[in-house]
């Protein structure tokens, strides 16, 4: 059984304008088959619990959800019903900018720009979308292409 690493940026959004669910739903959902790459978690403890929090989603109940295995615009239907979901402007708004706020340590940083093999210099990127994006790509490079 194959196993993947997931490609949806964490700065994409669907039609509900929250970014990262996208990439939230996929990774989950590829955990909730056993197709998830090893190097990843199906739910952590960083954006995707951001977002979560954020939209006032339990994370049990996305998960049994996901085991159903919905579309994403039926995941986004399904979010919509849950009790006390958070989908006003003004939460997406602060959720959007939270993450695409949000900068890695700078260990993390130098870690994922040496393995892409890009300078730690003034030109590289800081925040964690694009840095996890890099990270995302050099390894799917390396598992699948190289």
């Amino acid at each position: 059984m194959s196993n993947y690493i997931p490609l949806i940026s964490s700065g994409t959004a669907g039609p509900l304008g929250v970014i990262h669910l996208p990439r939230l739903w996929q990774k989950a959902s590829l955990e909730t088959q056993g197709k998830l790459h090893s190097d990843y978690p199906g739910i952590g403890k960083g954006y995707d619990a951001m977002v979560l929090a954020a939209l006032n989603l339990q994370e049990s109940a996305v998960r049994e959800f996901l085991k159903t295995k919905p579309s994403y615009t039926q995941f986004e239907a399904w979010i919509k019903t849950q009790p006390g979901v958070k989908l006003d402007a003004a939460t997406i708004a602060k959720n959007n900018a939270d993450i695409r706020g949000y900068n890695h340590d700078d260990a993390t940083r130098k870690g994922i720009l040496a393995a892409c093999g890009l300078p730690d210099d003034a030109s590289a990127p800081h925040g964690a979308v694009e840095l996890n994006n890099l990270d995302d790509w050099a390894s799917f490079h390396k598992e699948v292409l190289s």
